[in-house]
């Protein structure tokens, strides 16, 4: 019987691919986010002489830090690392009110602010860095809510390809004088769920992520319910929301799910439950199958981008 060679297989006799180099590791970065604003960062990167295949913009939660998805208290769990592993590009900002920013805005933005200065930010990281395909904004908590906005107003300088939210829903799971805000950081509990979900470094690293909440940041969290319909009525790219088995914050019943989707003008919106994760998923033993589950969303959005006919310009 005549062998038949598989396509991918190297023959013995060919030479040998040379393998991509290794991607340097975070570095950090400062973008001009307009007005004096300078927005802090790390920035990994795909291996040398590698273009990236999109660039994925990471927005941590109220009172954390860019550093959220550069978890090093176990090899793997990075988001960052695994990123730039598979070709991309992956930018973790401090948003507006954090970081090298926080002097300048030591109350924050609302929501309309953090939009603007952000886009800012991305249209200077976009013209000295190159983007692939686009920008995917990975976003936890209530960086979720800066990500709808940003989709919402499409005022980026290159496509937004998709959205993935964790841990941000639109209904409460608890009374309003309990969720987390400025000088009330919200019982410790519902913000990590179970301690056998966490690598034991993850509590010492996350002492040197916490931020302060600003004030006017925390001020909207309670109107969050009343924006998120109108937000995401203009939101026309693929989302996916995650909620860990052990969200404390957020309703995750099928009603609450059904409402949260519903007003979604998104070609595509999907649902996952993370097993064996707390609220803080990307700090947890849970962080590398999230961030897999994620830029496997990414690669789906990639091939329905690339999938899609041609738009016809339109008649004048």
């Amino acid at each position: 019987m005549q062998a038949v060679s598989s396509p991918g297989l190297t023959r013995p006799d060919s030479p040998t691919p040379t393998p991509p180099d290794d991607p340097p590791g975070p570095r950090e970065l400062t973008l001009d986010g307009g007005d004096g604003v300078r927005l802090s960062g790390l920035l990994a990167e795909p291996g040398a002489g590698q273009a990236p295949r999109a660039v994925v913009l990471a927005l941590h939660g109220s009172g954390m830090r860019a550093g959220y998805f550069d978890n090093r208290a176990r090899p793997g769990l990075s988001l960052l690392e695994l990123g730039s592993r598979l070709g991309c590009t992956v930018l973790a900002l401090d948003r507006p009110g954090y970081g090298a920013s926080a002097a300048v805005l030591p109350d924050g933005q609302d929501l309309a602010g953090q939009t603007a200065t952000l886009g800012a930010a991305l249209a200077d990281f976009a013209g000295r860095w190159p983007v692939g395909a686009g920008f995917f904004l990975l976003a936890h908590s209530g960086g979720g809510r800066l990500a709808l906005s940003t989709a919402a107003a499409d005022a980026l300088p290159a496509p937004l390809i998709g959205l993935d939210l964790s841990g941000l829903g639109s209904a409460f799971a608890v009374p309003p004088d309990q969720l987390p805000g400025a000088g009330a950081p919200g019982a410790w509990r519902r913000h990590w769920g179970q301690l056998r979900l966490y690598p034991p470094e993850a509590f010492r690293e996350g002492q040197r992520l916490v931020a302060p909440v600003p004030a006017t940041e925390a001020g909207e969290t309670l109107a969050w319910p009343r924006m998120y319909p109108e937000l995401a009525a203009r939101v026309r790219v693929p989302v996916r929301f995650t909620f860990a088995e052990q969200e404390q914050w957020w309703r995750t019943d099928e009603e609450a799910v059904r409402a949260l989707l519903a007003p979604l003008a998104a070609p595509r919106a999907v649902v996952d439950r993370l097993p064996d994760a707390g609220h803080n998923i990307s700090l947890g033993w849970a962080a590398r199958t999230y961030h897999l589950r994620a830029l496997a969303f990414l690669e789906e959005c990639l091939l329905a981008h690339a999938a899609a006919p041609p738009t016809r310009p339109r008649a004048d």
